[in-house]
């Protein structure tokens, strides 16, 4: 179809601000950034890790991050794979801690030499769980500090298997934190870290700050007040957050069976927005969420 007059614009073209189009820091900036914080985690580390080693300050060395893929932090051997929550962002973070040394500090814990059974179990027994939980524990704090103290870095669920987990989509590139723990004459025992590399700008402190304004913001309603106080708002409690492969989902039938990890930590969202986290207990025969983080 030919058109009947030639098309020309009504107007200018618009010319928007270079501060509007300035792009994000660029990734070997983050990434810098990142080795900052490492270093800093490396050296609070030591006096946190003094609690799993008997009381002694271990030698923490964390190398330079690099990018990886997810398929890259599988690990072969026993391994308990964490993820984490990271509020106010909402974004993921995943560790992998081996099991041969969580064994060794167990063994260590209960007055023996610091020795892994052998064979080596398929599975880690209950008393290496709770040893995992307490590293799972100082990792978030010592990696929340090391950012700033500006996220609240939160563990919600480990797992043997990665693929049980699914913390990442398969295309998701990874900046990987290599921590080695060295004690003495003892084999030194590894801890990875991964943090997605599209959060890091923000989780370092150099994304985008928003714009200052003069404007006086409008008064808030008081929400005990009516008419918001009876206003029923729907609240979620997130106790699963897994992924199906779609041929398990194609292939669904009665009475099959889906194994699904329950978070120890249970996000509770409103209107979208995460505005608190729980432990799932019972009440009077009920399913009920106690209160335990609030941002």
């Amino acid at each position: 179809m030919k058109a009947e007059r030639a098309i020309v614009a009504e107007r200018a073209l618009a010319r928007h601000s270079a501060a509007l189009l300035r792009p994000g820091p660029e990734k070997a900036d983050v990434l810098q950034a990142l080795a900052r914080a490492a270093d800093r985690m490396a050296r609070t580390l030591r006096g946190a890790m003094a609690r799993l080693c008997g009381g002694y300050p271990p030698e923490v060395a964390i190398a330079a991050p690099r990018e990886i893929g997810i398929e890259e932090f599988q690990s072969e051997g026993l391994t308990a794979y964490s993820i984490y929550s990271v509020l106010p962002g909402l974004d993921r973070l995943a560790s992998a801690i081996d099991g041969e040394a969580v064994l060794r500090l167990v063994d260590r814990t209960f007055g023996g030499p610091g020795e892994a059974p052998r064979p080596m179990p398929r599975e880690l027994p209950m008393s290496a769980e709770l040893m995992v939980q307490r590293i799972e524990t100082i990792l978030s704090e010592e990696l929340g500090r090391a950012l700033g103290g500006s996220h609240a870095i939160r563990p919600l669920r480990r797992d043997r298997d990665l693929a049980q987990l699914q913390p990442f989509a398969s295309a998701t590139r990874l900046a990987l934190l290599e921590i080695t723990i060295s004690e003495g004459s003892r084999e030194p025992w590894p801890i990875r870290l991964v943090l997605p590399v599209e959060a890091l700008s923000s989780l370092t402190g150099m994304g985008a700050q928003p714009a200052t304004s003069t404007t006086r913001a409008p008064a808030k309603g008081d929400p005990l007040a009516e008419p918001y106080g009876a206003m029923p708002l729907p609240v979620t409690a997130l106790l699963v957050d897994t992924r199906v492969p779609l041929r398990t989902v194609s292939t669904l039938a009665v009475g099959q069976v889906l194994m699904l990890p329950i978070a120890r930590s249970v996000p509770l969202v409103v209107g979208g927005q995460t505005v608190g986290h729980g432990a799932i207990g019972a009440v009077d025969d009920r399913v009920a969420i106690e209160i335990t983080h609030l941002p």
